[in-house]
């Protein structure tokens, strides 16, 4: 009896830190790629700060929140960083972040979590090479939206060798970031901030 709940109270203590830190460590990882995507000298107010969540189809798997943070200079729009899901990983869902100038073209597109295979599908991973950087300075127009995929699917972009999948979801990922950023732009950056928690 005392064993049983000595040990259940352990675990619990031992859950509770390891999720803490997890947390921590997502967190870090966001702010290290939100200032990779748009870096402070682009902007001049707190990211974590100045954030919304929505919930869309074309960002999510689910019915969860996303964040969407926003890069301000002076007060005016620089940039919105968009979180979003791409459900078609290989591995499961790869999440990212969509950093969208306020004129529609890309800043640039960073992985946070995923579990592609490494050695293939993990190449989309900036750490791993330099296969995501082909998304800067592209925009719905460039190419045009039939262009979207991978090459193997008839698109301008390149997979990585050995693995499509991977690429393709991230491509469909990216793709709808933009197509929700078109659609939201102004209601975007004209919502009241939600500062961002750590649950």
């Amino acid at each position: 009896g005392v064993f049983a709940i000595v040990g259940s109270l352990s675990l619990a203590l031992i859950h509770d830190a390891t999720i803490d830190r997890i947390r921590a460590n997502e967190r870090a990882t966001i702010l290290r790629t939100l200032h990779i995507l748009i870096p402070p000298e682009r902007h001049d107010n707190d990211l974590f700060s100045d954030v919304i969540r929505v919930r869309d189809p074309l960002l999510q798997v689910d019915n969860e929140p996303v964040e969407i943070y926003r890069a301000r200079r002076q007060g005016q729009p620089v940039a919105a960083i968009l979180t979003a899901v791409a459900p078609e990983g290989y591995n499961g869902n790869i999440y990212l972040l969509v950093a969208v100038n306020y004129d529609g073209t890309l800043a640039g597109v960073g992985v946070t979590r995923h579990l592609e295979t490494p050695g293939l599908g993990d190449g989309i991973d900036r750490r791993k090479s330099d296969w995501i950087h082909i998304f800067d300075g592209k925009s719905l127009n460039d190419p045009v939206p039939e262009q979207w995929g991978v090459r193997k699917d008839g698109g301008a972009f390149d997979q990585l060798t050995g693995a499509t999948i991977s690429p393709r979801a991230v491509v469909k990922a990216v793709y709808n970031a933009l197509v929700y950023y078109k659609e939201h732009r102004d209601d975007i950056f004209a919502q009241p901030a939600e500062p961002a928690t750590d649950e």
